[in-house]
């Protein structure tokens, strides 16, 4: 028998793209620290990288509010969903949180 978890391949999905915003908020930063340090190089090949790196950049920052959007957007969907499920099962909920709750303070506990 295979058993399907929709919820794990979603929650793959956003580690993926919080992974990848992450890494393309420090490609911002340095792409950023690159265009300072170079705006005293007044040479027609540096004009022209320059100029090919602000769209890039521009385009970059574009795509980092989107999937900051999305991220925020699947957060708060997930959010939905758990309190939904907790609604529709007050007790077991309670019950569960009560359970994590002592499995954490018995291995504090111990030493």
């Amino acid at each position: 028998m295979e058993t399907h978890f929709v919820n794990m391949e979603q929650t793959r999905s956003t580690l993926a793209r919080e992974r990848v915003l992450a890494d393309l908020k420090v490609l911002l930063r340095d792409s950023e620290d690159l265009l300072k340090a170079t705006a005293g190089d007044m040479s027609e090949k540096a004009k022209e990288i320059r100029s090919r790196l602000t769209v890039a950049l521009a385009s970059a920052k574009e795509t980092c509010e989107s999937l900051q959007v999305q991220t925020e957007a699947a957060t708060l969907a997930a959010a939905k969903r758990a309190d939904t499920v907790i609604r529709a099962h007050p007790y077991e909920s309670i019950g569960f949180a009560f359970g994590v709750g002592l499995l954490i303070g018995v291995l504090t506990m111990r030493k």
